[in-house]
């Protein structure tokens, strides 16, 4: 049994940018300059749900259930506020806009071995709509609250070992 765990993960954002109409795939981040959005305390939930569509039918007894469209979700993620990191600053900044944004997760999860071993990566787009500031009891630090709703499929991309 393999656990994954989250820590060592990173999360990056990238210039504004448009969604295209269709799925996205790994190929559609490959221009993107990234900057790492450090401090990153608690990551969110990322990925697909679909809608439930249920009608109720007079002559049936049970109600009839099918999947509708997709939704990404939204991920609430926490960071310990880091005032001059410039990945907060641009998310701060993301938040101000009404754009979506390329995001990129990275995870500690590459081969032991290899030329160039990358761990799996998550890719998509989002809409920043928070970056607000939290507290805490006296014992805790201050926190940047970083919400992404997530605006297109979530592509996931296997570690590998390098070329």
């Amino acid at each position: 049994m393999q656990l994954y765990p989250v820590a060592g993960a990173k999360i990056y954002i990238g210039p504004a940018g448009v969604v295209p109409d269709d799925d996205v795939e790994a190929s559609d981040f490959t221009s993107v300059t990234w900057t790492e959005i450090k401090g990153w305390q608690n990551m969110g939930a990322v990925g697909d749900t679909a809608t439930l569509i249920t009608e109720a039918v007079i002559s049936a007894k049970r109600d009839l259930k099918a999947k509708g469209t997709r939704n990404a979700g939204s991920m609430q993620n926490n960071f310990i506020i880091l005032p001059t990191d410039a990945g907060q600053i641009a998310l701060i900044a993301a938040e101000a806009t009404e754009h979506n944004y390329p995001f990129k997760i990275v995870h500690d999860d590459a081969p032991p071995t290899g030329t160039a071993p990358t761990g799996t990566t998550k890719y998509f787009y989002g809409i920043v709509m928070s970056a607000n500031e939290q507290g805490g009891g006296a014992n805790t630090a201050r926190l940047l609250q970083g919400n992404i709703e997530v605006n297109s499929n979530v592509v996931t991309v296997a570690p590998t070992a390098g070329p």
